[in-house]
């Protein structure tokens, strides 16, 4: 029981509390962090570092009337808990429960959504021209974090928030980059200050009276305003932020709630826009969070009182490990082979790398597009990079593998994890399009391994190619198989056939191979012999493989783990009508044209029809639907 939490149901609730029992309220609120997240896992460092800030916000501002815009939504857990989801929030991140991150579907307190990062100013911009378009006086507040201002959109929103002068808050919490070195109760009591509504009236009246003094009033005011920017460039580090023509108050000390209040009710009477930098701790009030934050942004289950994981079931290693492994194991052979991520060494498998080969390894931030085209520039000078991003944020790079890797035909090869569904984390993460908005792209080839060591082969064939590549693995566990001892290259383009039927060809890719190979199994024991092809290559395809067995069978049947829409099953659909081969029945199991919730891998498998019995059954309904009886009551 919660003696302040359980009164709240809404911002409402919340203002009925006296001020000076909110700190008692941020302790309750991180307990049921504690207590829930434990459960359920999520991203947890972040959020117990922005417990006061949205405390604050909430206490302060009118949600939903003033729209406040959370980036990534790493730290959001705290105002999904004000905003009327604590009863549900265990269900967060859970199959058929509720976002990890902000939803506009979810809550009319969401007023937009978030995944990827760096979004929260160009949002919160665009509400506040809203605003002034419909002449109305909401506030809009942009929440974005230090590790999503290395995004170079959020500067952009910057620049563009400066030259429009219109009334929008943006708060920077700072909980991890060193922006700031002076911070203190003075510095932050001279912003406050400096910013305070009678500071500012008397600054505008003198002002004023200053520029109607003949002759030098004009000098005078520039000297004022010189003495002033010198003050606030010694007193706090917003002279960037200042800049870029944002009024800056700052640094703040995010657990400091009086503080906080303090500065978020001065900002109700501020005209233009405006940046308030909050330093808050990750992992705060919870020790072992504190002392390993990266662990603890985002984890499984785990025990409060040590804060170890929960018991693992224990098994294969995952994809992302061996591809770490396997690009250690070539980088110790070629000097040449650089390692590139987003903010990801850990989530990609790429923190050995880091540690064997610090000089070679670069982690560009929440950056993908400079990362990218940093990569075609080393790849420009005769070295391999290989750039390791999630799928879903891979999409933010397109226009430069476009522009700066494929159309200049440069060897830098795209190590694309979390391919296909990730689970938890839901649409903004699923990584269900690459193969759809990577195999048009003139000099690109694109594949997809079967397993864990063929993912080994495969990064050394794209490593060696000479050529834009682009290489799809899925996230989590591989098979266990024994790994080669020695990595050898693949014939690009060349697919695998695993086993022989006369009824119908099976072609898959990647993760759906051995869902398919089973799905035959099941087909077999009905009386249905199907033809399985590991077609390895989404682009260039197997030409002879794909129509040799489609020519021998009459009937093709593809399966992916990507968008229907453009995908490998319309590469296979286009090969066939290439070719003329208009009398072979076709029919594509993939991701539908929607997007995917979150849910267990498996379970989402089971629900889209791409675990084995999910395919055997849609091969039995599409063979069935000739006009004749099923092939296994006929036989």
């Amino acid at each position: 029981m919660y003696r302040l939490l359980d009164t709240i149901a809404s911002p409402t609730d919340l203002k009925a509390i006296p001020k000076e029992e909110l700190p008692l309220l941020a302790e309750e609120v991180r307990r049921f962090l504690l207590e829930t997240v434990s459960q359920t896992g999520g991203h947890l460092a972040s959020n117990l570092g922005a417990v006061e800030l949205s405390i604050a916000l909430h206490y302060s501002f009118d949600s939903p009337a003033d729209k406040l815009i959370w980036d990534v939504g790493h730290q959001a857990y705290t105002h999904k808990i004000l905003t009327g989801r604590r009863d549900s929030f265990h269900t967060q991140r859970q199959y058929k429960g509720i976002s990890g991150f902000p939803k506009r579907s979810e809550s009319p307190h969401d007023p937009f959504g978030a995944g990827h990062s760096s979004t929260s100013i160009s949002a919160g911009l665009g509400m506040a021209l809203a605003r002034e378009l419909r002449n109305g006086d909401n506030k809009v507040i942009a929440v974005i974090g230090d590790g999503s201002l290395t995004g170079g959109i959020a500067f952009e929103a910057l620049n563009q928030a400066g030259h429009l002068k219109k009334n929008l808050i943006v708060i920077l919490n700072d909980n991890e980059m060193s922006i700031s070195k002076n911070v203190g109760a003075f510095s932050s009591f001279v912003s406050r200050k400096m910013n305070g509504s009678d500071f500012r009236k008397l600054k505008k009246e003198m002002q004023g009276l200053l520029e109607h003094i003949p002759a030098i009033g004009k000098d005078i005011l520039q000297f004022a305003r010189r003495a002033e920017n010198s003050l606030k460039g010694f007193l706090t580090p917003g002279m960037l932020f200042e800049a870029l023509g944002f009024d800056y108050i700052g640094p703040i000390p995010g657990h400091d709630l009086p503080q906080l209040l303090e500065v978020m009710e001065n900002l109700k009477d501020i005209e233009g826009p405006v940046l308030v930098h909050v330093m808050t701790t990750k992992g705060k009030g919870y020790q072992p969070a504190e002392e390993n934050p990266d662990v603890f942004h985002g984890v499984g289950p785990f025990d409060v009182a040590t804060g170890k994981p929960a018991a693992a079931k224990g098994g294969a290693a995952s994809y992302t490990a061996i591809f770490g492994d396997a690009l250690v194991k070539l980088a110790e052979e070629d000097e040449k082979i650089v390692a590139i991520t987003a903010a990801m060494p850990d989530g990609t498998g790429l923190t050995p790398f880091a540690k064997r080969f610090p000089e070679r390894f670069f982690d560009v931030g929440i950056a993908e597009q400079h990362g990218l085209t940093f990569a075609a520039g080393l790849a420009a000078e005769g070295f391999r990079p290989v750039a390791a991003i999630y799928s879903t944020f891979m999409q933010r790079a397109y226009d430069q593998i476009f522009h700066d890797i494929c159309l200049q035909k440069l060897p830098v090869t795209l190590a694309l994890d979390r391919g296909g569904l990730v689970g938890d984390d839901g649409p903004t993460h699923n990584g269900t399009f690459d193969l759809s908005y990577l195999r048009h792209l003139p000099e690109m080839t694109l594949m997809a391994p079967k397993d864990e060591n063929e993912l080994r082969h495969m990064l050394k064939t794209a490593v060696y190619a000479d050529r834009p590549m682009a290489m799809r693995y899925p996230r989590g566990a591989g098979y266990g198989l024994p790994l080669d001892q020695d990595l050898h290259a693949i014939e690009i383009g060349r697919g695998e056939l695993l086993a022989m039927g006369d009824d119908l060809t099976i072609v898959a890719i990647g993760s759906t191979v051995y869902p398919a190979l089973e799905a035959a199994k099941l087909l077999e024991a009905k009386g249905i012999k199907a033809t399985v092809v590991n077609a390895r290559f989404v682009k260039p395809l197997d030409r002879d493989l794909i129509l040799g067995t489609a020519r021998q069978t009459g009937c093709v049947v593809t399966v992916e783990e990507n968008a229907l829409q453009g995908g490998f099953g319309s590469a296979v659909l286009e090969l066939l009508s290439d070719e003329g081969l208009t009398d072979v029945r076709v029919k594509r199991i993939g991701i539908p044209d929607r997007y995917i919730e979150q849910g267990p891998q498996s379970q989402l498998r089971a629900d889209l029809g791409l675990d084995a019995t999910g395919i055997a059954a849609t091969v039995e309904a599409f063979l069935a639907a000739k006009g004749q009886p099923a092939l296994a009551m006929v036989k």
